[in-house]
């Protein structure tokens, strides 16, 4: 009797960039069904994808699905893609763009960004960044985000996420790709908020880093994360998005697994800071990109001009620029002045804990007990 071969049957969706989390995302989409191809800057790594499926410097020990595909080539990773992903540095993300465009000219594919950074200069979200570049409708345009350390995924815990577009069918579009056994998709239309929730936990975790390299123990990182998402919602508010999106998978979901986890970059790059490394020095010893170490300054000018405080970040920033000793940073982070303030839990209030309580506890009944829909986050 012949065996079943593996047959994609969701759709074509190409994903460009083949680092940690971009092959992760692949095996996401191939282990929900889908047709996948990757796109890798180097023909090696496409070679090995292709031959041995794995990808043993950004994934070590991690087979791939046999059904994944993958070159170096974009015109060919392209061919026939109804979703592409996007798993490249922000930094880089608008010189990508300008390859992409002539190749989705003709195409109504969806596209998704896979990142979690702003654009240096200009401040921009990666997906205005892609509507801008791509002169795309942004109905089309869908972001990931949520609690998400690539090898963990890789290795198939179970975790869950959340898809966010200004259009409700093309997040559940996507959501309905990028889900299998052991990934779970939530979806939302919040796409300021989610996307600033994977910006700003970045910083918080730098932070957290900081001072686990310095020596100082869980009650200052509690602190820290805890007035780190306070800053991280009065931020992303005053910026349009919604306070309970940073209550969510995309705001302290991630700023919970970022800041808890040595497999975050960002978490690792504050600890080298803490332990007395330069910020040049750090850049060297990284392998991969910690987007928070870019989005510092941006953000920082976002939030002046947003007449929002955030002086975590800002004491995170005077750690980058060498003004300030990390063993200085713990107190400036949780003590803002020497009068008694009152405690603010949720954005504007000083009672939202209750708010906060029914969000987790929704999210996990949802993860529980969902069932072939994608859930809401």
């Amino acid at each position: 009797m012949t065996p079943k071969r593996n047959v994609p049957v969701g759709p074509r969706a190409t994903v460009i960039g083949a680092g940690s989390w971009g092959t992760t995302f692949g095996k996401i989409l191939a282990d929900g069904g889908a047709q996948v191809t990757m796109w890798a800057r180097r023909a090696e790594l496409a070679q090995e994808i292709n031959e041995a499926k794995r990808n043993s410097r950004y994934l070590p020990g991690i087979n791939l699905p046999r059904t994944m595909a993958a070159t170096h080539e974009l015109a060919t990773a392209m061919q026939g893609a109804e979703q592409v992903y996007l798993s490249v540095p922000s930094q880089s993300l608008r010189e990508n763009l300008k390859a992409l465009r002539p190749l989705l000219s003709d195409s109504d594919a969806k596209i998704v960004s896979l990142m979690k950074g702003v654009e240096r200069g200009t401040g921009l979200r990666m997906s205005q960044v892609i509507q801008q570049e791509l002169r795309c409708d942004p109905d089309r345009i869908a972001v990931a985000s949520g609690p998400n350390l690539a090898l963990e995924i890789a290795r198939e815990q179970p975790t869950a996420a959340v898809i966010s577009s200004r259009s409700q069918e093309t997040a559940e579009i996507v959501a309905r790709a990028a889900r299998n056994s052991y990934f779970r998709t939530f979806v939302n239309t919040d796409v300021i908020g989610t996307e600033f929730g994977g910006v700003l936990k970045n910083l918080i975790a730098v932070a957290i880093g900081i001072v686990d390299g310095v020596g100082y123990g869980e009650n200052t990182k509690a602190s820290i994360i805890t007035r780190g998402l306070v800053e991280m919602t009065d931020f992303a508010v005053a910026n349009g998005a919604h306070p309970e999106t940073l209550q969510g998978l995309a705001g302290l979901g991630d700023l919970i697994a970022t800041c808890q986890s040595p497999l975050s970059r960002n978490n690792t790059a504050g600890r080298l800071l803490g332990q007395g490394y330069s910020f040049q020095d750090v850049v060297k010893q990284m392998q991969q990109t910690a987007e928070g170490l870019a989005s510092v300054a941006p953000i920082l000018q976002l939030a002046r001009e947003s007449e929002v405080d955030m002086p975590i970040v800002e004491q995170v920033k005077m750690v980058l620029d060498g003004k300030m000793d990390p063993r200085d940073i713990a107190p400036h982070l949780t003590t803002d002045d020497d009068t008694p303030q009152g405690e603010r839990t949720n954005h504007g209030q000083a009672d939202g804990g209750g708010a906060l309580r029914r969000t987790l506890q929704r999210a996990f009944d949802q993860f529980r007990h969902g069932g072939g829909r994608a859930g809401r986050d």
